[in-house]
């Protein structure tokens, strides 16, 4: 796509954004219509000039700047980035006002405050994958709700869940419980300490038809609490997506995934029957895994196999598959 060649400041390193963010569409965009996929990610800071994160919500693009030391005045870098939005717009052939804008730091994991309210505008939208509905939410929040790298692991939790109990921890909106209901779960346990989250993920059970209050339950807690409260065999399957720190007032102590993952990993064993199985994961990009403190022999790392193809290359997730031996 060449450029208007009147405007001088839509050339040079714009146009080698405008060929990348063309080129990268071209080939996310097929494999997408091929895997039946509407929400994926097409663009994550290809170029160091261009700190942005391009996803697709269906008919929507969620557009993120990772804020970074620019160089530019405030109203420069308002009129560089309207330039970056219509191209995206018409490279992706998308109008601007279905371009949801986001500016945010730059975060190399999932923490707490990542999944801070920043404005009141209460725009949700359903969109669908693996034809189940989701509430995702492209205007109020850091994270839209929905955690895009996350779609293959949810996919194994579903196909694995038909008669058993499962367990969800650090739920966020709940779509890995979604799936393992969908998968015929006798039960799904979704636990976290937002009640915001806790209810949002209530309304993603309510939109699938999934409504049976003995069956699906909710709990509001502190999770490393909560986990020292389980009898033994309660669970036969644990979604654990922890993130990387929280000390939140609400909680008795706080966390540090590097340091506490072996704790939690062996209270979740202690709680789930023999043979159960437990899907860890952390967004801490230098995470070690204390195999040697773990309770089980059992642990593989699934890291690769549960990696999408919008995300090759770019992934900055661990993913664990453990069974209780």
């Amino acid at each position: 796509m060449d450029l208007p060649q009147n405007n001088g400041a839509l050339h040079g390193k714009l146009q080698m954004f405008a060929n990348r963010l063309q080129k990268v569409y071209k080939h996310k965009s097929k494999l997408a219509k091929r895997q039946g996929i509407s929400c994926y990610r097409v663009y994550d800071h290809d170029m160091p000039e261009f700190p942005f994160c391009v996803e697709f919500y269906d008919d929507k693009v969620y557009l993120a700047e990772y804020l970074r030391r620019h160089g530019m005045t405030d109203e420069e870098h308002e009129l560089w980035l309207d330039e970056c939005i219509e191209l995206i717009s018409r490279l992706l052939d998308v109008p601007v006002n279905k371009i949801f804008v986001r500016q945010r730091k730059r975060m190399s994991h999932r923490s707490e405050n990542q999944y801070e309210k920043l404005e009141e505008q209460k725009e949700f939208f359903t969109v669908e994958e693996s034809g189940l509905k989701f509430l995702v939410n492209l205007t109020d929040y850091l994270d839209t709700g929905l955690f895009l790298d996350h779609r293959i692991t949810r996919q194994m939790v579903r196909q694995q869940s038909q008669g058993k109990r499962i367990l969800n921890l650090f739920c966020y909106t709940g779509s890995f419980s979604v799936y393992a209901a969908a998968g015929g779960a006798v039960s799904v346990t979704s636990v976290d300490l937002s009640k915001t989250y806790l209810s949002w993920a209530e309304d993603n059970f309510v939109i699938n038809h999934f409504k049976n209050k003995n069956t699906f339950n909710f709990v509001h807690a502190d999770v490393k609490q909560y986990l020292k409260t389980l009898a033994p065999n309660s669970f036969d399957i644990v979604v654990i997506d922890p993130p990387t720190f929280s000390n939140s007032k609400r909680m008795k102590d706080f966390l540090d995934i590097q340091r506490d993952h072996a704790e939690l990993l062996n209270d979740v064993l202690s709680a789930i029957t023999t043979g159960g199985v437990i899907y860890f994961s952390t967004n801490y990009t230098k995470f070690q895994l204390d195999a040697g403190a773990i309770n089980t022999a059992v642990i593989k790392d699934i890291t690769a196999v549960t990696t999408p193809f919008d995300f090759e290359g770019k992934l900055k997730r661990w993913c664990y598959r453990l069974v209780k031996s």
